[in-house]
């Protein structure tokens, strides 16, 4: 399939992740030869960029932009990519404040698709060493993701972000940046608007309704409704997917829930690492 470069397991439970059959899918998996998924095509930078440097490299990856449909025929497993941040707490005239940290857990679920039943996890503690700064959220947060992707065996088709990708104000999120670090179709999914605007009156209240979201006149991502009558999810482009085909998929990958599955079991899946209730990869 031609893209063209843009110009200029067991089914998880509700309330968590089945245990039990994860470990079992585990160890057949262990026990049959099944090599890591490889590097990443692409390496992130070696030293912390400045801000500056940060959204020059943004705007010069911004026209390496893969756009194609994708073929779901061919898509056999989807991920899901999210991170979850240490709380540090600290004593600021005498009340005890709580921000979040340098330290965080990235993680990387891996689902069969349709079916949507956990194949395989991967969660790790980094430390980041890019500030947090609007608009540059890739830069602190995708050296982490990419530490969880390396460690998979399995070899998704799809990665789904919960964060944005061409919906961005250089249109270079996190998605986009991702999917050209891995060379793989990468979805945008966020909760929230970072960017852009939509006609709300008409979005209609039930499930698959699409109205455009747009910034100065450029439509720059779908407005979804995955669920009748909730809110919207912010649909955009990541790397080598069209928005109608990111749509479609996020839009199946919603089975009970507001937001895709896969990124749903990364979110649970971070957030039980940083509670300390699961055991960390290596």
């Amino acid at each position: 399939m031609t893209c063209c470069v843009l110009a200029g397991g067991i089914k998880p439970e509700p309330k968590g992740i089945c245990e039990s059959g994860f470990n079992f899918f585990r160890s057949i998996l262990l026990s049959v030869k099944i090599w890591p998924v490889p590097n990443p095509v692409r390496k992130f930078p070696s030293k912390v960029l400045t801000p500056r440097e940060a959204i020059q490299l943004q705007q010069k990856l911004r026209s390496q932009l893969k756009i194609c449909p994708l073929n779901f025929a061919a898509i056999r497993r989807v991920a899901g990519a999210d991170l979850s941040y240490d709380i540090a707490e600290a004593r600021l005239d005498g009340f005890l404040a709580r921000r979040s940290s340098n330290t965080a857990y990235a993680g990387v679920v891996v689902l069969s698709f349709p079916k949507l039943e956990l194949l395989e996890r991967r969660v790790v503690r980094v430390r980041l060493n890019f500030p947090y700064v609007p608009g540059l959220l890739s830069f602190r947060e995708s050296p982490a993701i990419l530490e969880a992707w390396q460690g998979l065996h399995l070899k998704p088709d799809v990665l789904l972000v919960d964060g944005h990708g061409f919906a961005h104000p250089r249109r270079f999120g996190i998605a986009c940046h991702l999917g050209w670090l891995i060379d793989r179709p990468t979805v945008g999914c966020g909760k929230s608007i970072l960017v852009g605007d939509y006609d709300e009156m008409r979005l209609r209240r039930g499930r698959g309704s699409i109205v455009p979201l747009r910034d100065r006149q450029e439509k720059i991502a779908d407005v979804l409704r995955t669920r009748d009558g909730v809110n919207p999810i912010f649909v955009s482009i990541g790397y080598r997917v069209d928005l109608k085909s990111a749509s479609r998929l996020v839009l199946r990958c919603c089975d009970r829930y507001r937001i895709p599955e896969p990124t749903r079991q990364a979110h649970l899946l971070v957030n039980a690492a940083r509670r300390g209730e699961i055991a960390l990869d290596k």
